[in-house]
């Protein structure tokens, strides 16, 4: 008789979990309570029950925006009006008013013919680089090594040929760009802002070489927009480079402080990925009150720069506070400060004891968000913070740093 040693799936699961633990990348979430209106705290329930008051550094709601009281009743009217679900898909029963609406303010924000809404960012670059490399007879994607894991399992999902060039290395791209023939359908995806270093993508530089060898380019501006540009509407504004850009990505979920994802660019593009993509095809689409507090939030920050200008206000001062430490921070032009740990152990004892003795809360990130060796605390400042917050965080860092290192 032949014995087959069976998976014991509990087992195999839980050796896994462990080898997390033991290697320090285990995650552990801080149970928190973000009451609207009193960022940049929230109520942190310890492990004991108790809930205490902490300060939050970590967040992507950049401006504050989802506390925005105009916003939320933006939301609130919206959903007594229509409920709070869309309905299903898009295709099926599930567009409203307020999605075209949504989709008509994007396309004037970035003076685009066109847009479309997805329910996350992540879904929006999965969806749209899909359905471009399975379209695209024959194509070619060439992307940054630092693009995010939406961007990757889009192009990885479409099954076409892909270049992955050094991050923001032109000269490593013109090179990939050389090996293949003209005529073949290209795809260039890259990110504005990378949101684990902070720094900030080549842009005129990418056009101009996609411009020369007959490529589309498609741009992440998730961590951009709301911050960057005249109006918020993100670092290609800035650099006069709107018309040079043919996809440009976003989301409503960090500085407009919402949820959801969308991609704009010409009428054909656009149309052409919403009506292949499978996943804005079968996925129900964001309920109406989500879109109106999107509107909302977008409209606030066009009209009002005050927000901007007081983040930037708080990123110059922080950086300026990190430098007389020797705290070890990438100083990037962008408002990301990452501090940069090197250990997962590190990282996660450093962050615990921010929480637990200094009411501080920070996440620790490492792999498979950053490689192995550069774990990190990531710390965005808002225009909620005070200079005070500012000085307790930079004096706290100070004290572990000279107690760990």
């Amino acid at each position: 008789m032949i014995i087959i040693d069976m998976m014991n799936y509990q087992t195999f699961i839980t050796q896994k979990l462990e080898a997390l633990k033991t290697e320090g990348r285990y995650r552990i979430f801080a149970n928190l309570e973000r009451h609207a209106g009193n960022a940049p705290y929230a109520f942190w329930r310890n492990p004991n029950g108790d809930l205490l008051p902490v300060v939050v550094w970590c967040s992507n709601d950049y401006l504050n925006m989802s506390h925005h009281p105009e916003v939320i009743n933006a939301f609130q009217k919206a959903a007594a009006l229509y409920g709070v679900g869309s309905g299903g898909t898009r295709n099926i029963s599930g567009t409203a008013n307020l999605h075209v609406e949504l989709e008509c303010t994007l396309a004037k924000l970035h003076h685009k013919e066109s847009s479309l809404l997805f329910t996350s960012g992540y879904s929006a670059n999965e969806a749209a680089l899909c359905a471009l490399g399975e379209g695209l007879p024959n194509c070619v994607f060439f992307s940054d090594e630092k693009n995010h894991a939406s961007m990757i399992q889009g192009i990885r999902h479409s099954k076409a040929e892909k270049f992955i060039f050094r991050h923001n290395d032109m000269d490593d791209l013109r090179q990939k760009l050389s090996s293949v023939d003209i005529k073949r359908p290209k795809v260039i995806a890259f990110v504005s802002v990378y949101s684990m270093d902070g720094d900030i993508a080549p842009l005129k530089e990418i056009c101009d070489l996609a411009k020369e060898f007959n490529a589309l380019t498609y741009l992440d501006e998730v961590h951009a927009v709301g911050i960057y540009g005249p109006k918020g509407n993100g670092v290609a504004a800035e650099q006069n480079l709107l018309d040079a850009i043919d996809i440009i990505q976003g989301n409503f979920a960090k500085a407009y402080g919402v949820v959801g994802g969308y991609i704009t660019g010409s009428r054909t593009l656009v149309d052409f990925i919403r009506s292949y993509a499978p996943g804005f095809i079968f996925t129900t689409s964001l309920p109406p009150a989500v879109a109106a507090a999107a509107i909302q939030s977008i409209n606030i920050l066009q009209a009002d720069a005050d927000y901007r200008n007081y983040l930037w206000e708080n990123v110059a001062y922080l950086k300026k506070a990190l430098r007389k430490t020797r705290v070890r921070f990438i100083d990037s032009l962008s408002h990301i400060v990452p501090i940069i740990i090197g250990n997962a152990h590190l990282c996660q004892e450093i962050a615990s004891r921010l929480l637990n003795n200094f009411h501080i809360y920070v996440q620790p990130i490492n792999y498979p968000t950053v490689p192995k060796g550069q774990e990190r605390l990531r710390l965005t400042v808002t225009p909620s913070h005070t200079k005070e917050m500012i000085d307790e965080l930079v004096n706290a860092l100070e004290n572990l740093w000279e107690q760990i290192y």
